[in-house]
C-alpha cells in the first residue's frame, strides 16, 4: 500500500493516526467484553476504519454525516466520548437514546450525525433532504451518507441517488464495498464490475478508491467536497475494503475463504498506516506506546464509569410522552369573521397557500405538483406564487421523497409530501412507519412532515386508486392521523398539522373534493388535532364515524327522522378523542362504529373494543361495526356500491335502535 503525504504536516498525519487507532482499540475492548459475557452483541468494523476516519476528518464539523453500524470512526471523530457511546451500547439512560435503541441506531444534533435504522437504505433519502436544505439556504455545505455494497441493492439507493442527481444536491454517496452483504457475496448481489459504472447512468461523477488507505480516503473526500462546493451535484464514492469479522460476532465467518482473510490482512488500515508513519519518522516506538497507553486508560475509565451507572428504571409516563415531540397547541381564531363558500378541494388549497405564507421554511414535494398543479389541481398556481424551489416536482420515488422530508426537518424546515393517491404510499411505507414515526422516541429528533393522502372509493377507480388505508397508520405510535369530512375542518386541521412538529398523515376523500361545500373562514385559523365534533345530538344511539361515513350517516338520519342519534365526526383518528366517544355511549347505551375501510383490521374494531372496556355497564346492546367488504375495491360501479357499507349501515342502524 502506497501512502502519499500530499503536503500534510507531521501533526496532521499524527492526528489521523490517533483518529484511526482509537476506534480500533475500542473495538478490541468490545470483543474482549463480548467474550466475557459483559456485553450482548457487537457489529465489528475492524478492517474498514480508514473509510470512516478519512471521511469524518475531510468533512467540516457543521456538515451532516449519516453513517452505518461499521462506522465507529465517524462517531469518535465527531467528538462523541467513549463513555457516551458505551452508555448507549449498554442501554443506559444517559446514552443517546435513553436505552431505547441499538448500538449505532441513533443520532445527535450536536454532532451533526444521523444514525441508521436496520433497513439500511432509508438514510440515503434523509441525506437528500439535508442537502436540499443546504441548497435552499445557499449554504456552502455538503452531506455525506454511507451504505454498503449489499444495501445499495435496495430501492432506496436508486431513488435517492436519482433524486439527488435530478435536483443537483450536494451529497456524497459513500459505498463501502467489502464484498459481502452478510454472507452473500458480491457476485450474487450485482453483475457490474464497479459502482463507478452507475455514475454515468445517473448523470453524475463516480470514483473508486482503496478504502483501506486512510490518506487516499481523506484526499478523495476532500477533493470531492471541494468539487461539489464549486459545482453542486452529487458524487458516488466507492471505497474498496473488507470486513475482517462476521456481520455480527454470532454469525461467524465460515462462508468467507481463508485466502481472502490472508490477502486483506496485509492491507490492514491501522497496521499499514502505523508502519508507514514509523518509516517516515512521524511515529516512534515510544510515542506509539504512549498513545496506546493513553487510549487504554481512557477506554477503561469509560467502561468502569458506564458499568457503575444504574440500570434503567422504566417510567411509563416518560415512555409515552417521548413518542411525540412537545407541542403546546393554542387554537388560533380567524382574525375576521369573513367567509367564502368553498369546496373541500378549495379549502385544502387555501390552507396550503396560507401555510406557505406563514412558514417560509415549508417545502412542498410531490409528483406533478408544480406547473401541472397536481392531478387534483390543489397546488395549481403555487409555482407562480411561491417558486419552484419550494413547490417541487419529484421523480416517481415516494421513499426518497418522504426521507427527504425528514432530512428537511432535521435541518429545521417543514415539509409536505403529496401522495398522488393514498394507495401509492406503500412505496414510502418504511420511511413513514420506521423513520418518521419513531425518530423522536429514538433520539429526540422531530419529524416536521405532513403527508397528504387523497383517499377513498366511490369514484369507480378500481383497486389501486380507491383504498382506505388509514388504519395502517393508526397502528403506528408517533404518527398523527387526520381525516376531515368538511371543508372548514379540513382547512383548520391542515393548518394545525403544519403548526405541529410531529409527522401527520392527512387524509382527503377524493369523492368529497368537489361534491361538498360550505362557508369557510377566509383567514388563517387552526382547529385542535385529536378533538371530535358532535354533529347531531340524540339519546337513542351513538354513531361514530369519519370521512365519507359522516355524509352517509347524515343522509340516512335525514331519511329516518324517527332515529334520535348522537353523530360523532371523529376528524382525527390518532390521537383518538376517547372522551367524546365514551361520553356519548354512556348517555345513549348503544353504539355503531361506521367507516369506509374494510371491516377486518379497520379502526372500528379498536374503537368498539375500547367502548366495551370502558362503557360495558352502560350498554343496552352489542357494539356494532359497519364497514366495507373484506375484498379489494372493485372497478365496476355496481360491484363498488356493493363493496361500500352505506346500505348495510342503514340496515344495521335500524336493527340496533330496535334491539
Amino acid at each position: 500500500m502506497q501512502f502519499n503525504r500530499n503536503g500534510k504536516s507531521n501533526d496532521i498525519l499524527l492526528k489521523i493516526y490517533k483518529e484511526l487507532l482509537l476506534p480500533r482499540m475500542i473495538e478490541e475492548k468490545m470483543l474482549n467484553l463480548l467474550r466475557q459475557g459483559k456485553i450482548s452483541k457487537w457489529f465489528s468494523g475492524i478492517g474498514q476504519e480508514a473509510i470512516s476516519v478519512g471521511t469524518v476528518l475531510a468533512m467540516h464539523s457543521d456538515e451532516y454525516i449519516l453513517p452505518m453500524h461499521r462506522n465507529l470512526g465517524i462517531f469518535t471523530g465527531r467528538g462523541m466520548t467513549f463513555h457516551q457511546l458505551f452508555t448507549q451500547w449498554q442501554r443506559k439512560y444517559n446514552g443517546f437514546s435513553k436505552g431505547r435503541e441499538r448500538s449505532f441506531h441513533f443520532g445527535s444534533k450536536e454532532h451533526k450525525v444521523v444514525g441508521m435504522i436496520s433497513h439500511l437504505g432509508p438514510q440515503l433519502g434523509i441525506a437528500d433532504g439535508i442537502a436540499l436544505a443546504h441548497k435552499l439556504d445557499k449554504e456552502p455545505l455538503v452531506t455525506a451518507v454511507f451504505t454498503g455494497d449489499g444495501g445499495a441493492s435496495e430501492g432506496d439507493f436508486h431513488e435517492s441517488v436519482n433524486t439527488a442527481a435530478v435536483w443537483d444536491l450536494p451529497v456524497i454517496f459513500i459505498i463501502e464495498n467489502n464484498g459481502y452483504g452478510l454472507s452473500t457475496p458480491s457476485n450474487e448481489q450485482f453483475r457490474f464490475n464497479s459502482f463507478t459504472e452507475k455514475g454515468p447512468g445517473y448523470g453524475i461523477p463516480a470514483r473508486s478508491i482503496d478504502g483501506n488507505n486512510v490518506l487516499d480516503v481523506y484526499d478523495a473526500v476532500t477533493e470531492i467536497r471541494e468539487s461539489i462546493i464549486n459545482d453542486p451535484k452529487p458524487w458516488l464514492l466507492e471505497c474498496m475494503t473488507f470486513r475482517m469479522r462476521g456481520h455480527e460476532e454470532a454469525s461467524g465467518t465460515k462462508y468467507v475463504p481463508q485466502e481472502l482473510f490472508d490477502q486483506w490482512a496485509k492491507k490492514d488500515p491501522v497496521n499499514t498506516y502505523e508502519s508507514w508513519l514509523m518509516a517516515e519518522g512521524v511515529l516512534t516506538d515510544s510515542s506509539k506506546e504512549a498513545i496506546r497507553a493513553e487510549f487504554k486508560a481512557y477506554i477503561e475509565s469509560g467502561v468502569q464509569a458506564t458499568f457503575n451507572e444504574p440500570d434503567i428504571v422504566p417510567d411509563t409516563a416518560e415512555e409515552l410522552r417521548d413518542v411525540y415531540a412537545p407541542f403546546n397547541f393554542s387554537e388560533m381564531q380567524p382574525s375576521s369573521s369573513a367567509t367564502t363558500k368553498k369546496r373541500l378541494i378549495d379549502a385544502i388549497s387555501d390552507g396550503l397557500a396560507l401555510a406557505m405564507e406563514k412558514h417560509p421554511q415549508l417545502v412542498l414535494m410531490g409528483q406533478d405538483i408544480a406547473e401541472y398543479g397536481g392531478v387534483f389541481k390543489i397546488t395549481e398556481g403555487f409555482v407562480e406564487r411561491f417558486g419552484k424551489e419550494r413547490v417541487r416536482n419529484t421523480p416517481l420515488c415516494e421513499a426518497a421523497i418522504v426521507g427527504a422530508g425528514l432530512g428537511l426537518s432535521i435541518k429545521g424546515r417543514k415539509a409536505m409530501v403529496e401522495m398522488q393517491f393514498a394507495d401509492f404510499v406503500t412505496e414510502g411505507f418504511n420511511q413513514i412507519v420506521n423513520n418518521l414515526a419513531k425518530i423522536h422516541y429514538r433520539w429526540g429528533q422531530n419529524a416536521d412532515v405532513v403527508i397528504r393522502m387523497p383517499t377513498g372509493a366511490g369514484v369507480a377507480a378500481g383497486p389501486f386508486h380507491s383504498q382506505s388505508n388509514e388504519a395502517w397508520f393508526t397502528h403506528t405510535p408517533g404518527l398523527k392521523v387526520i381525516y376531515p369530512a368538511f371543508p372548514n375542518d379540513a382547512k383548520g386541521l391542515l393548518l394545525a398539522a403544519f403548526e405541529d412538529p410531529n409527522p401527520v398523515m392527512f387524509f382527503e376523500h377524493k369523492a368529497l373534493y368537489r361534491s361538498i361545500s360550505e362557508e369557510v373562514y377566509d383567514d388563517y385559523f387552526t382547529l385542535p388535532i385529536g378533538k371530535a365534533k358532535l354533529l347531531r345530538e340524540g339519546n337513542q344511539v351513538s354513531i361514530i364515524t369519519y370521512g365519507f361515513g359522516v355524509h352517509w350517516a347524515l343522509e340516512i338520519l335525514d331519511k329516518h327522522p324517527e332515529i334520535n342519534a348522537d353523530l360523532i365526526d371523529l376528524r382525527t383518528l390518532l390521537p383518538l378523542d376517547e372522551e367524546a366517544i365514551f361520553e356519548s355511549v354512556r348517555k345513549t347505551g348503544r353504539a355503531i362504529v361506521f367507516h369506509e375501510d374494510c371491516l377486518t383490521g379497520g379502526i372500528g374494531g379498536e374503537i368498539a373494543s375500547r367502548i366495551m372496556e370502558q362503557c360495558f355497564e352502560q350498554l343496552d346492546a352489542p357494539v356494532m361495526r359497519s364497514a366495507s367488504l373484506d375484498t379489494p375495491v372493485p372497478f365496476s360501479e355496481e360491484l363498488e356500491n356493493n363493496f361500500l357499507p352505506k346500505a348495510r349501515f342503514e340496515e344495521q342502524l335500524l336493527k340496533l335502535v330496535e334491539y
